[in-house]
């Protein structure tokens, strides 16, 4: 089976052909069919050979299609001291692509 390591958003994805990852909101115009290129491989194993990139792997790529846009369920974050009457809520709704891999290259 045929499998890369990817990095986008700061994190480090293992993703094979027809995965459906979901990663941190990608920089720029994009919209539901949209296709992606994400060039930082560290890692790409065929099967019977494994290349380990120093650090990413020249000319390759993964190759997906944007399936979703949305933004996650709401975080509550809550600071409080006691004895001094500060007490402070927010929400945080974190924006997600859910993408489904096309593609190994």
């Amino acid at each position: 089976m045929e499998f890369a390591i990817i990095q986008t958003g700061g994190k480090q994805y293992s993703v094979s052909k027809g995965d459906t990852i979901s990663i941190e909101k990608l920089t720029g115009e994009y919209k539901e069919g949209d296709k992606v290129v994400f060039d930082q491989v560290l890692l790409w194993d065929n099967g019977k050979d494994t290349t380990i990139g120093t650090p990413i792997i020249e000319k390759a790529s993964v190759k997906g299609t944007i399936v979703k846009i949305g933004r996650q369920a709401k975080i509550i974050v809550t600071h409080y001291k006691q004895k001094s009457r500060y007490f402070k809520r927010n929400g945080h709704r974190q924006h997600f692509f859910q993408v489904k891999i096309d593609e190994l290259k």
